[in-house]
């Protein structure tokens, strides 16, 4: 059975709480749940994932080397700013796909430019919480399923 590491970064455990104007009601707890739904359809597991924690990221980024075959990665405020998150992206040889809620090209100029980008295979975002899944389907695909 494939398994597939999602990864959340800092506040997105607020969804549906912060900024719902941008980010949608939707919880995390419910993109979890659809995810994980979603993955058992198509015959995949997901080990989901949130930390505030930069560090904790980049050690499950390094551990999904030798558990996951593919990476699903809402970096949220990280994408701006982690030289450290990118190193340790570049380290995993399966397919990794960005995922970002909103459209992070349409945003202020802060949050416009992801330095992560340039070490992932693909970049989703704009499609609220159906990005996961889209994430989900293209990793699958890319895995050959």
């Amino acid at each position: 059975m494939t398994k597939i590491l999602i990864l959340n970064g800092p506040n997105l455990n607020m969804l549906g709480i912060r900024e719902p104007h941008i980010y949608g009601s939707t919880t995390l707890d419910e993109i979890r749940q659809s995810c994980e739904a979603f993955a058992a359809d198509n015959k995949a597991s997901i080990d989901f994932r949130q930390s505030n924690h930069e560090g904790v990221l980049v050690d499950a980024i390094q551990q999904a080397r030798d558990t996951a075959s593919a990476i699903i990665f809402n970096p949220a405020g990280y994408s701006f700013t982690s030289v450290a998150l990118y190193d340790a992206l570049k380290t995993f040889e399966g397919p990794i796909l960005e995922v970002h809620i909103s459209n992070i090209h349409a945003r202020d100029e802060m949050h416009r430019h992801s330095k992560l980008s340039a070490a992932v295979t693909g970049v989703i975002c704009g499609l609220g919480p159906h990005g996961y899944i889209l994430a989900i389907q293209a990793v699958l695909q890319k895995l050959k399923r």
